[in-house]
């Protein structure tokens, strides 16, 4: 059976009553329309016939010298794509773009980490977007499973024997899925060539939390930076993340009723926040100052501040690993354990899908424990 012919010449009728005519064009999966403003008139007299003929013919030798383009492999994508574009420019100014932006500095650092894998993978900075096939994603993807090693903060240099974590790896593909999905939306590319490869898989974190009595036992305990501490119990009692608590200013904190309301915006979605917070929650906040003051201050880098954590939790008697984020997790849990549903959980946290919320369901499910608290006592 013969195939399909590419391109067709087809009409289309205008208010006007005459038929443009245009080019079907279909290609790689691609169809696109080549509008050649020419049209035809009703044919009313011997003119109008002829007059018709002549545009036909014009149209039929336009289509023809497209096939011979098509052919010849010179088909003119390059008049309505930008397929020249340099890949690794238009990355860059993807990862600059990110930089100092509203979202959370550790996503501009997986966009920057993506690039030096880009980089380590692809060892032709010139390259366009004409040689991001469908083969040269799927071999990125086999680099970050079978090759890539992660990255120290030591002036990010390579760990040798330290393959990357499954998360890392989705994250850096859907980086590069990112990168060609925007050049795809402003016609840099026909088609995609990410849409083909699959990705990778999500694997499922542990998420480190405290429990209530270990947050008291915390709050007794003496921190050798006691504004580390009011900040790491803020969180666990409100749900806040660190980049939120550190942003936080006084001018964003409100008295309502015998409520303390705190309206923001969340810095990692950009999401407008009204938060209720419990009475000791506003304690810790300490003396009001200014509208621009913000409320925690002195709060130093992660790493310091992790430090910090884990000499004043050893401290107080938890063997446990916590960072910073682990007192929104606390929070989360405590929610759940108190009885609070789910719903209310999530609009606590800010999440926008209840899904997300629905992980720290399954951390703390009470019909677990309930269920296996009625297993009989045979010993």
């Amino acid at each position: 059976m013969a195939s399909k012919e590419p391109i067709r010449l087809r009409q289309r009728k205008t208010s006007t009553g005459l038929a443009s005519l245009y080019l079907d064009i279909y290609l790689n999966g691609n169809r696109q329309y080549e509008y050649l403003k020419l049209y035809l008139v009703p044919e009313k007299t011997a003119a109008d016939r002829q007059k018709n003929r002549d545009t036909l013919l014009l149209a039929e030798s336009i289509k023809a010298k497209r096939l011979v383009e098509l052919r010849n492999n010179q088909f003119g994508f390059d008049k309505q794509f930008s397929l020249n574009t340099r890949f690794f420019d238009y990355y860059r100014a993807m990862c600059e773009k990110r930089h100092g932006a509203t979202e959370s500095r550790g996503n501009w650092g997986n966009w920057f980490s993506c690039l030096h894998h880009l980089l380590i993978y692809e060892k032709n900075q010139n390259i366009t977007f004409k040689d991001i096939t469908p083969q040269w994603v799927q071999g990125f993807k086999d680099y970050l499973e079978n090759e890539a090693v992660a990255w120290s903060h030591d002036y990010r240099k390579r760990l040798k024997d330290k393959p990357l974590k499954r998360n890392s790896k989705l994250s850096y593909f859907n980086k590069l899925r990112a990168c060609l999905n925007q050049a795809f939306e402003e016609r840099i590319i026909p088609t995609n060539p990410i849409r083909t490869v699959e990705n990778f898989k999500m694997e499922e974190g542990t998420r480190m939390y405290l429990t209530i009595d270990e947050v008291k036992r915390l709050a007794q305990t003496p921190c050798d930076y006691p504004k580390i501490k009011a900040a790491f119990l803020f969180s666990c009692l409100t749900g806040l993340r660190r980049s939120d608590v550190l942003k936080l200013t006084w001018g964003e904190v409100h008295t309502q009723g015998s409520f303390t309301r705190i309206i923001f915006k969340q810095k990692k979605t950009n999401g407008q926040e009204y938060l209720d917070i419990a009475d000791e929650a506003a304690q810790l906040m300490g003396e009001r100052g200014k509208p621009d003051d913000h409320v925690f201050t002195d709060i130093h880098s992660p790493t310091c501040t992790n430090t910090t954590l884990r000499v004043w939790c050893a401290r107080a008697g938890i063997d446990k690993d916590i960072t910073f984020h682990c007192a929104r997790h606390t929070f989360a849990t405590m929610m759940l354990d108190l009885g609070t549903d789910i719903y209310t959980v999530s609009k606590l946290l800010g999440h926008k899908e209840l899904s997300t919320t629905q992980i720290y369901a399954k951390v703390l499910d009470k019909s677990k424990q309930a269920a296996v608290q009625r297993i009989p006592k045979v010993l």
